[in-house]
């Protein structure tokens, strides 16, 4: 048998940090999610902070060892509060050439460079385009600590006895990876000995393979002299209560269930599979003892319809898809705006446009949700900020769709959609009331009025099947009341207006925009989405550093908190960073006619913080001169 407890601490020097950022990076085939995912998780029952970023190959079968076939996964785990996976890294794991040259920028100079030896040779320096072995370079040598260990061979010798192939012995290599890592952050083995364990566990010898290799790796790490010392993160003081990592798609799709369990409402999910969103439908086909039902149509027209006939049925009617589907469901859209009936559109934004980089974040979907529907078809967008608030946004959703009887968009991106953090779990008790009141039919005869309005300007929702409650629907404009067709141009006008005037006062039950900082003065940092970690942090940094300036991240895009107007004009600059060529910054502008400053970037990669500290810093430093002179 396989000895699966935890070795002895080592008797090596252990300093003790801060926080820690690694990434390890290989093939798709390589495990490195895999290896991510469990650092991640044996991080976060260490008590630490953790936030990460899992980057794709974009391509489903890239070639093997090609700069495109690349898979990385990079975790900041720490002692303190976090908001973003890092920046530059403290240590960088490679399987290979291409891995190497495609992540080496990102570390930082005396950085701990980590590589599988065996992994490095002509056959990948061709297939990664490099002439030579990179790891040879006076400049990596001078600028890293490189530690070069012959994983594959190693893992080899470590398997021999279970007589494994040589292919199935390869696959194992990450876990002696991860034995390494763990040994040199001080990270328990025990979570990931249970989940060798419990995942294979109906076949022993891979099992006990995948262990050994783990323990090979701690073991390296123990008694080879490469390393001078090991490190250790304390654990994070975190508010008190009960905590779990949890990624944002796994979040949207808990708060779907949570919200639907609070409406007593069976929840029904309409999809087409399309990266970076297909993960909320997995999720979502593990509870179907909660009411859920989930229909992967034919494509992104069929799901977005038979959401809403869900929706005319009374269900919690929800559908889902990034850029491209949403284009899709645009006609549809417009047909839940007409018909005033209760649904939520998700969109996990991606780069686009067309197919672009589906597996890489972009925030530049934001006009498509506002406007990307024929005639005056105002919706509501909510946006998350982080991969937890996703549960809560999902139900805030679903509370403003039913009290409203709108179709509401959430605009997730890939970037919260795929990273993750430490979420405190919360009490049903404390969820937002949502009510679903239907009509039934009146005593005193009067005939049902379907487009008849309430104090929030909703309609009803009727039940088919309800007597006395038939009604007509249909993507033909309605009369005021009846529901009847009409082509009066005075009820057109009206029914537009109304309709607009319904979205508008949602703003009214909303919290109004928080900020962090001082309510006005210099410089007021303006961001949305997943910028949230990034724009926090930094505007901490120059806080810290004596700058005047103050950050507000909206979650409500439309409509804005009410104070927005109010917040922005109590300031001499606006900063508006966006993952996009300037969508947020060219609303704000139209909306409050406030001038606004654009930092923008459009790579398929997230901010870093220190690209934004130095342009607010610039900005900060540039108006405080203008002052004085």
């Amino acid at each position: 048998m396989i000895d699966t407890s935890t070795p002895p601490a080592t008797s090596k020097t252990v300093e003790t940090v801060a926080g820690i950022t690694v990434r390890l990076c290989g093939d798709s085939g390589d495990g490195m999610q895999l290896l991510g995912t469990q650092l991640t998780n044996t991080s976060a029952l260490a008590g630490n902070d953790v936030a990460t970023f899992p980057d794709f190959p974009a391509e489903i079968r890239a070639p093997r060892g090609t700069r495109a076939g690349v898979s990385g996964f990079q975790v900041q785990f720490a002692s303190t509060e976090i908001f973003t996976p890092g920046d530059t890294l403290d240590a960088l794991v490679v399987m290979n050439p291409a891995a190497m040259v495609t992540n080496i920028s990102d570390l930082r100079k005396g950085g701990i460079l980590i590589a599988n030896e065996d992994g490095f040779n002509e056959k990948e320096y061709k297939l990664a385009k490099v002439e030579s072995n990179p790891l040879d370079a006076d400049v990596i040598e001078q600028s890293y600590r490189v530690v070069r260990v012959n994983m594959t061979q190693m893992t080899r010798d470590a398997v021999s006895e279970f007589g494994l192939s040589t292919k199935f012995a390869d696959r194992c290599k990450n876990f002696f990876a991860m034995g390494l890592v763990y040994w040199l952050f001080g990270r328990s083995l025990d979570p990931t000995l249970r989940f060798i364990e419990e995942k294979f566990s109906k076949k022993p010898d891979i099992m006990n393979a995948n262990i050994a290799a783990l323990r090979s790796g701690w073991a390296y790490g123990e008694t080879t002299e490469v390393f001078g010392e090991s490190y250790q993160v304390e654990a994070a003081k975190l508010e008190p209560g009960t905590y779990r990592n949890i990624m944002g798609n796994q979040a949207l799709a808990w708060g779907l269930i949570a919200a639907s369990q609070v409406s007593n409402k069976d929840l029904f999910y309409g999809t087409y599979p399309i990266t970076p969103a297909s993960d909320i439908l997995h999720e979502l086909t593990k509870y179907k003892q909660f009411g859920v039902r989930t229909f992967q149509a034919e494509d992104e027209i069929a799901a977005v319809c038979a959401t809403i006939g869900a929706a005319f049925g009374g269900t919690m009617a929800v559908t889902a898809s990034s850029g491209p589907g949403i284009a899709l469901k645009g006609e549809a859209m417009g047909l839940g705006v007409m018909l005033e009936l209760p649904m939520i559109i998700i969109n996990v934004q991606r780069g686009g446009p067309s197919t672009g980089l589906p597996t890489k974040t972009e925030q530049s979907d934001l006009l498509q949700v506002m406007f990307g529907r024929n005639g005056e078809a105002p919706m509501p967008v909510l946006a998350p900020r982080s991969p937890g608030d996703c549960f809560a946004m999902a139900v805030e959703a679903w509370r403003i769709a039913t009290e409203c009887m709108v179709p509401v968009m959430l605009l997730s991106d890939g970037y919260i959609a795929n990273g993750s953090e430490p979420w405190k779990i919360p009490e049903m008790k404390d969820l937002p009331e949502i009510k679903c009141s239907h009509p039934v039919a009146s005593e005193s005869g009067e005939p049902f009025l379907p487009y008849s309005r309430d104090e929030n300007l909703a309609r009803p929702w009727a039940i088919p099947g309800t007597p006395e409650l038939m009604h007509r629907l249909g993507g033909l404009e309605k009369e005021d009341g009846t529901g009847n067709v009409s082509y009066d141009p005075d009820n057109h006008q009206h029914m537009v207006e109304t309709r607009a005037a319904k979205v508008a006062k949602i703003a009214e039950r909303i919290p109004e925009q928080d900020v962090f900082g001082a309510t006005s003065g210099d410089v007021l940092v303006v961001s949305w989405g997943g910028t949230y970690g990034a724009c926090l942090t930094a505007v901490a940094r120059c806080r810290d550093a004596g700058h005047d300036v103050s950050h507000a991240h909206i979650r409500y895009m439309n409509p804005m908190p009410s104070n927005i107007g109010t917040l922005l004009r109590s300031f001499r600059t606006v900063i508006v960073p966006e993952l996009n060529t300037g969508q947020l910054r060219m609303l704000l502008r139209a909306e409050y006619l406030v001038d606004c400053i654009g930092i923008n970037k459009v790579q398929g990669k997230p901010f870093a913080v220190t690209e934004l500290v130095d342009a607010i810093t610039h900005h900060a430093t540039t108006l405080r001169q203008t002052k004085a002179g």
